[in-house]
């Protein structure tokens, strides 16, 4: 089965591993392709059996509660992302020689002769938005294209359906790559690298590793962190095509082989001739929306890949101005009596979280959730002098408590001992009490929210709700 080539499907045994987002769409594109499909799921609840039947009505078996067992002749596993490498359905796999791919290595798989390339986008934070980004400035350029993968259309349908491509913004998670070993991307960025998902890697050196799958065999650009040397290094153990470049992005003023920004202007240092002496003006921090140290890199990350795609620089600027981010992320909800209101809800670790602080000089902090093995300390030293005060909510909120207190003692806490729905409320109340002209109130928890809150949309929703009854 090579890389990029069409299999002849017909009467293959293959197994999904879960049903959801990614299974089902998978389960019915091979079993349309005329393989033998048999899907296999841990859970056996309401939803799995309302999918588990419109499968079957297809033909494809269906075996609920057992996500365990290797079904008898299996010769590929396609599994869902999310699906740790350590389930006992991939050690027999490993076991019996029998291959297990994801759903991106799947799309990869199935590619036709003539398909779009794809720019990848992976790091723990910043994916999103700068998939997105990437996709309007190459929309701007008059490209065909889609940001796909771990957002907006599934790589299956963007591969295999109707509409043709010139090229793909690709986003990938650790999970994804972890299950993609052939994927070889046009050109591909990791945007940044901190400790996330451990649980599910077993180790950050595991987890970076994963990462870095992105880089293999790259053909024009790798496109790295210059602040962030652990990206760097993935650079230099990727095995790549001969002729391909390591592309850095730095808030600072770029080096030769570099996008960077000097005097409120992005500019590239990498791809323009005689990069020794020239640099190409692309946009302002201004066409950033918005323009906090974070998103400014997220914008010269896009831009990397863009240009690395032959992209003019007016479209990088154009397609900058386009872009609007999606909700939760560093957005101004009300400017109230001189106090900004900012939802970064979106901010479920403490890498996000330090992002966010860092683009403000005096902050009210609202903070808290679930800390998913997170610690705090370094996150509170690095932003103890931005804090005006900080209200804390969540059932982890003490860990963050005690980072305080040993970090910034000085600085005044509001400790909220309640989960119930009115708890935001309350918390932007004591929030507007903490600020001062000039001070901006910013929901950057540190942590995810399913302890109080669906997720991390309904957190945010919850937090501009709050802050609209302030206004009232």
């Amino acid at each position: 089965m090579g890389s990029g080539q069409v299999t002849d499907w017909q009467g293959k045994n293959v197994t999904v591993a879960g049903l959801g987002v990614s299974g089902v769409p998978a389960a019915k594109v091979l079993h349309g392709l005329g393989a033998n499909v048999t899907v296999v799921n841990d859970g056996d609840d309401t939803r799995a059996r309302e999918q588990a039947a419109e499968l079957r009505a297809l033909g494809v078996t269906v075996r609920l509660g057992d996500g365990a067992t290797l079904p008898e002749g299996a010769e590929l596993i396609v599994t869902a992302p999310g699906w740790k490498p350590d389930k006992p359905l991939f050690t027999a796999a490993r076991e019996a020689g029998v291959p297990v791919w994801g759903d991106v290595e799947l799309a990869w798989r199935l590619r036709g002769p003539d398909a779009a390339p794809w720019l990848c986008v992976t790091g723990t934070n910043g994916k999103t938005t700068t998939t997105q980004m990437l996709a309007s400035i190459l929309k701007a350029a008059g490209l065909r294209t889609a940001a796909v993968g771990n957002i907006g259309v599934s790589l299956l349908d963007a591969v295999l359906g109707e509409e043709r491509y010139d090229v793909l913004a690709v986003e990938l998670s650790s999970y994804q790559l972890h299950w993609a070993p052939s994927l070889r991307a046009h050109s591909a960025a990791v945007l940044n690298l901190a400790p996330d998902h451990l649980d599910w890697h077993g180790s950050m050196e595991a987890y970076a590793k994963d990462k870095g799958r992105v880089y293999e065999g790259n053909r024009v650009a790798c496109v790295y962190n210059v602040a962030d040397k652990a990206t760097e290094d993935l650079v230099r153990e990727a095995d790549v095509e001969e002729g391909c470049r390591a592309i850095g992005f730095t808030l600072g003023a770029p080096a030769p082989s570099q996008l960077g920004v000097v005097d409120g202007i992005l500019v590239d240092r990498a791809f323009v001739a005689d990069r020794q002496k020239n640099a190409q003006e692309l946009a302002e921090v201004s066409d950033v929306n918005p323009p906090a140290p974070h998103n400014i890199a997220n914008a010269l990350a896009a831009a990397a890949l863009a240009r690395a795609f032959g992209v003019p620089p007016k479209a990088v600027r154009d397609g900058l101005r386009a872009f609007t981010p999606d909700a939760h992320r560093i957005a101004l909800v009300a400017d109230l009596d001189g106090v900004a209101y900012v939802d970064d809800s979106k901010a479920t670790n403490t890498h996000a979280a330090e992002a966010s602080l860092a683009a403000y000089e005096s902050i009210v902090w609202i903070a808290g959730g679930l800390a998913k093995g997170a610690t705090f300390d370094e996150l509170v030293a690095k932003s103890a002098k931005r804090l005006r005060g900080v209200v804390l909510i969540g059932a982890d909120r003490a860990l963050i408590h005690e980072a305080l207190t040993r970090h910034a003692p000085e600085v005044p806490v509001v400790d909220l001992d309640r989960t119930d729905t009115g708890a935001m409320l309350a918390a932007v109340q004591e929030a507007r009490r903490l600020a001062v002209e000039g001070d901006t109130v910013l929901l950057a928890p540190a942590c995810a929210s399913m302890d109080m809150f669906v997720n991390y949309n309904q957190r945010g929703d919850a937090f501009a709700q709050a802050v609209g009854e302030l206004g009232t």
